[in-house]
């Protein structure tokens, strides 16, 4: 391994190892909140609140291609090594976002407005505490639309530390919102909403002094560079299909929920997505460590390097979820009631599939960033993301034929399966990945290693019940112990074992 490689590998260390402990701070903190604002609110109440944000997420159909371009864009700039042309790309990022603010706004008071009136199913007394919580969200989504060049120019840097920082303070202040909704002067939903946007307002402003503080190209002027503006709307033209697939799988998937089901099956599928948001935080971070380098590498023309990382990330980012995921997959139920005071109905069996998706999608993540790294799109994006948007009319098929609301969720899985054999058809045309290669060291190295770690799991619980503590606790060590066992001697190579130890280094010499 070249001195140059070894270096890059620690310093992707290092990052992760930042962002590991933040989201050990960040993962007990929103699963505390969890508890506290479902008890505080009400089951009925959080399903409200999910449902009303997944209706003002669905506009970011329009805004989330662009973002995807603007970190790209920043990122490129960056392995590049061109200052000036960095800062046009960050003003025009900039600007651009706030005539998307305008329009989506419009919309969303229009359209957005209506939908949630006539169409979401919300009981009668509460419709009112749903509308200022829409509007409240609204003014939150703005804000965070317009923290994307920052917090994306931060990623970019790999200034993981400050990134930590500012997310540890989000998560802090929505446990504070969560105790403060208890002595709510007002109804407890509205003042929910209102804090909520108070805390993104706070978090936006830290960014942009971080930002303007530390990075020359950040200084913001009111211009637009119509060149770099051509080749970012072309860039997020075509990955806007991308984008709204994604987009309308999940926050589609939560209305028709609504639709079929009521607020309460939304509450289930919150809850749902709270303890995978707190097992992929984990995975998350290692690609936002991982993903600059990935992208700076193929900038740099270093295909070697940039194809290393596709495959070693795949690898690691599904291991990280696995070790993660296997113990709660095996302990759900009795994990979600040690959790909370009340279970809504469907939360184990939406956590247990919601779980499986995302290990599903994590072997696609190092994929999708190459492919937006190359910036050739259109054909790659018209074929996944074209098969992606599959998921809205299959579940919407699925449940007017009578199944249950599980069926979102299943319908993802298979669809997300698909998807990643037409990625890897795709760029294997694109800048020649070997299918074969990717198939034996990622895909049939995964499928062993689950296989083999869940085997001790499986002859514990046959002799355990699992409704009690003591069962629990021996199955999640014995769940621990094998996984982590399995994937270093039979997951891992030489280089993966190599960058594991580089992080338990960095993890060692930050404790010091």
């Amino acid at each position: 391994m070249s001195q140059d490689t070894t270096n890059k590998s620690k310093h992707i260390a290092k990052n992760t190892i930042v962002l590991y402990i933040r989201m050990l701070v960040l993962m007990f903190i929103s699963l505390y909140t969890s508890r506290i604002v479902l008890n505080a609110l009400g089951i009925t109440d959080y399903g409200i609140y999910n449902v009303v944000g997944g209706v003002v997420a669905m506009f970011s159909i329009i805004s989330g291609s662009l973002s995807g371009a603007i970190s790209r864009y920043i990122a490129y700039e960056l392995g590049k090594g061109s200052t000036t042309k960095l800062n046009l790309v960050f003003c025009s990022s900039v600007n651009i976002q706030l005539i998307l603010i305008i329009f989506i706004i419009i919309l969303l008071e229009t359209i957005g407005l209506w939908f949630l009136n006539y169409r979401i199913v919300v009981p009668p007394d509460r419709m009112v505490a749903a509308n200022w919580v829409f509007q409240f969200s609204i003014i939150t989504f703005a804000i965070n639309l317009l923290s994307v060049p920052y917090s994306a120019t931060i990623v970019a840097h790999e200034k993981m530390e400050a990134f930590a920082y500012i997310s540890i303070f989000d998560g802090v202040s929505k446990l504070a919102i969560a105790f403060l909704i208890l002595m709510s002067p007002i109804d407890r939903l509205i003042y929910y909403g209102l804090l909520s946007m108070i805390i993104s307002l706070i978090q936006r402003f830290l960014y942009s002094y971080y930002c303007t503080k530390h990075f020359p190209e950040c200084k913001f002027r009111i211009i637009i560079e119509y060149k770099i503006l051509k080749e970012m709307f072309g860039f997020a033209g075509w990955n806007f299909i991308g984008a709204s697939s994604v987009i309308l799988r999940d926050q589609g998937g939560n209305i028709l929920i609504n639709l079929f089901f009521g607020p309460t099956v939304n509450a289930a599928r919150g809850i749902a997505m709270s303890v995978n948001s707190a097992v992929s935080g984990f995975v998350n971070n290692f690609m936002v460590a991982i993903n600059p380098q990935i992208t700076k590498s193929y900038a740099a023309g270093d295909m070697k390097y940039m194809f290393k990382l596709t495959f070693q990330g795949a690898r690691l980012s599904y291991y990280i979820i696995l070790i993660l995921a296997l113990p709660i997959l095996f302990t759900t139920p009795y994990l979600l009631h040690l959790w909370l005071d009340v279970v809504p109905e469907y939360a184990p069996s939406f956590a247990r599939l919601v779980l499986i998706f995302t290990m599903s999608e994590s072997l696609a993540s190092p994929l999708i960033t190459v492919m937006l790294a190359t910036g050739n799109i259109r054909n790659y994006q018209l074929i996944v993301g074209g098969l992606q948007l599959l998921n809205l009319p299959l579940s919407y098929a699925g449940l007017m034929l009578g199944m249950p609301p599980q069926t979102v969720f299943i319908t993802a899985i298979f669809v997300s399966i698909i998807c990643e054999f037409a990625r890897l058809l795709m760029l294997n045309r694109m800048i020649g990945l070997q299918i074969k290669k990717f198939l034996y060291d990622v895909y049939f190295n995964a499928l062993c290693v689950s296989l083999i770690a869940s085997i001790p799991i499986f002859a514990i619980k046959y002799f355990l019940a699992d409704d009690n503590i003591f069962a629990f606790i021996i199955i999640c060590c014995i769940s621990l112990l094998s996984s982590i066992t399995t994937i270093y001697f039979v997951g891992c190579n030489r280089s993966d074992r190599t960058l594991i130890k580089s992080y338990v280094r960095s993890f060692i010499n930050k404790l010091k």
